[in-house]
């Protein structure tokens, strides 16, 4: 299964029964990030009566949470967080804040309009697909810097961290698909190298 992520911020607004609601999608990387946005939106919007939330994390979105912040038991959280995984989305966060506008929605009514704000701020959003990466590490001689550069050229690798030195290192990130034909390539290289696996 294919998961995607946010490119950007992006929000919405819908309006149910003289009820606010502000939606807002957010691109992050950690709880302790989307606890940041989480504050900002608080600060900026203190007079709201709810801050509801969903935050999905992990390469397969393994990290999930859902806040109803006062409203009933799952009309809130779990309508957001289920527009999130219904997109294939992690590293995602999705808050809808609401003014009540006096009359009550019943509890389909706000599951409903959870549901739809949140899918209004991600529909606004661009979501990129997250490419399997594996992990390795390559040391080599200096002299050699030239050919390594030469050998990796036609893979997708993107040099995490690298020291040049007399025995060079790179720490690098390749598409999964591509691990195969690297590590074939680089058996084929005349001169001395250790392939590594990094941890994460």
């Amino acid at each position: 299964m294919a998961f995607f992520e946010l490119t950007t911020t992006s929000e919405a607004f819908i309006k149910e029964k003289g009820s606010k609601f502000y939606a807002f999608a957010y691109p992050v990387k950690s709880r302790e990030e989307a606890d940041a946005f989480l504050l900002a939106l608080r600060k900026k919007y203190y007079d709201a009566r709810h801050h509801c939330y969903a935050l999905r994390l992990g390469k397969e979105g393994e990290i999930s949470l859902a806040n109803d912040d006062g409203e009933p038991s799952h009309t809130a959280g779990d309508p957001i967080l289920g527009q999130i995984r219904s997109r294939n989305l992690t590293n995602t966060l999705v808050v809808v804040i609401r003014y009540f506008g006096g009359t009550l929605l019943g509890v389909r009514g706000l599951i409903d309009a959870y549901k739809s704000s949140a899918a209004a701020a991600l529909d606004n959003n661009i979501f990129a697909e997250i490419i399997p990466v594996f992990t390795l590490k390559i040391t080599f001689p200096y002299e050699k810097t030239s050919e390594i550069q030469r050998v990796l050229h036609p893979f997708q690798a993107t040099i995490i961290k690298a020291t040049y030195e007399m025995d060079c290192m790179q720490i690098l990130q390749v598409p999964k698909q591509q691990e195969f034909s690297l590590r074939e390539a680089l058996k084929m290289m005349p001169w001395h190298y250790e392939v590594i696996e990094a941890e994460d």
